[in-house]
């Protein structure tokens, strides 16, 4: 049912509900963020308390990513018949206990086995969000509820990740892993009071009929279109982006604290670029995902041109990094529910595997060039498959068009 068909008393009762809703799922996308970028701003601690070099610590990333991609799909197909608060709820409980756990771990191992638990619920977690996210909110603005919740992603990187940086300064790695998971945990609180129950969309199909959704996804174009942008885009970040302290500290000279300020910047640029994103992508798709995947190539174009000394080139530069990279999930995810409107959770599922596989890729390609001596080629490996992915995003005109059609108005109760 359209909002202007329901009395006025009943309208605001549903925008408050689902405002709350959407805000306590935002809190659990930023809290998943932090966790998950947590080793990025902690690089050096995590290194020097652990014991191990650098790039075992990028592994953090790359073995994470793994795990969360292999599990997304089975675990979402295993939990489709759950109602939707239950799953949200569990994911960011186990989020909790993974990150507590890795705050007292004694040594390298242990964090890379909390690191693993977190995974299997990290996939489940982002497959089912935006999903949950676009049933509180009326038809034809999931793009904007995806982009309120995806604001987590955002204030992550412009509070979580250079807090819990700067935390680790002053009080070391485990604190901030410990404050972690107490956030995590007050998360759980805030979804189980706010979030409706959400049945699951699926509760008469079959073990059989949900694992039968994969392959037939799998055959869908616009949804492989939609894949292959991801995992280029994301890799191209990744390769950069798992290194970003390092590339600021060789080119502008900053560390400790004033690193922590221009990952701080580099956040408060993604709030920007992902509010514009989601007003716009619900409106023009393709505008949308074209403007954000065109500006993160130019952005590492200039990092690939830069060098030691140029401290305001660089900012600049991770400025538009920023404001583009953290919008482009918003145009994605959106894109996904467009293609996929019948199997939103599976599809979700296969997106958040390309995603991981993204990440996982990127950090691994990092560490490998790191680990070469070949840090100067991160900005520019990045900006390549930036670029082909951008390519790709424009020939998929089913999946990013220029305008979407108009969503059906539902009849009275369905909503």
């Amino acid at each position: 049912m359209d909002d202007t068909d329901l009395p006025s008393q009943l309208r605001w009762d549903r925008r408050h509900r689902g405002g709350l809703g959407l805000a306590a799922l935002a809190t659990a996308s930023f809290v998943y963020v932090t966790a998950e970028t947590l080793p990025v701003g902690l690089l050096p601690q995590l290194s020097a308390g652990l014991h191990v070099r650098v790039g075992a610590i990028g592994l953090l990333v790359t073995i994470y990513a793994a795990v969360a991609g292999l599990t997304a799909i089975p675990v979402t197909v295993l939990t489709s018949r759950l109602p939707r608060r239950r799953v949200v709820v569990g994911a960011v409980a186990l989020l909790a206990l993974s990150q507590l756990a890795m705050a007292l771990a004694p040594s390298y191992p242990v964090v890379l086995a909390a690191r693993v638990v977190c995974a299997f619920a990290h996939g489940v977690f982002w497959s089912v969000l935006a999903s949950v996210a676009g049933r509180l909110v009326a038809p034809g603005r999931a793009g904007r509820a995806t982009a309120i919740v995806f604001t987590g992603n955002s204030l992550a990187l412009v509070l979580g990740t250079p807090l819990a940086s700067a935390l680790g300064e002053v009080l070391g790695w485990r604190a901030a892993t410990a404050v972690v998971g107490a956030a995590a945990a007050a998360s759980v609180a805030a979804v189980r009071a706010t979030l409706p129950p959400l049945p699951s969309d699926t509760p008469a199909r079959g073990l059989r009929t949900r694992i039968a959704e994969i392959p037939a996804a799998l055959r869908s174009r616009s949804l492989i279109a939609v894949c292959a942008v991801t995992v280029l885009v994301v890799i191209g970040h990744f390769t950069a982006y798992t290194y970003i302290a390092v590339l600021v500290r060789r080119d502008a000279g900053l560390t400790g604290l004033a690193l922590s300020v221009v990952l701080l910047t580099y956040g408060v640029a993604g709030v920007a670029g992902i509010g514009l994103t989601g007003w716009a992508t619900d409106r023009r798709p393709r505008l949308a995902g074209a403007g954000c995947a065109v500006t993160l190539t130019v952005a590492l174009a200039a990092l690939s041109t830069l060098g030691p000394g140029s401290a305001g080139f660089t900012v600049a530069a991770i400025v538009l990094w920023g404001a583009a990279f953290t919008a482009i999930p918003v145009c994605l995810q959106s894109a996904v529910l467009r293609v996929a409107p019948q199997s939103a959770d599976t599809a979700s599922a296969l997106y958040v595997v390309t995603f991981q596989v993204g990440i996982g890729g990127g950090a691994l390609a990092g560490s490998i060039l790191v680990d070469a001596g070949q840090l100067s080629a991160l900005p520019v490996v990045g900006m390549a498959l930036a670029a082909v992915g951008t390519v790709i995003l424009l020939m998929a005109r089913r999946a990013f068009p220029g305008r979407p059609a108009r969503p059906a108005r539902c009849q009275e109760g369905e909503r």
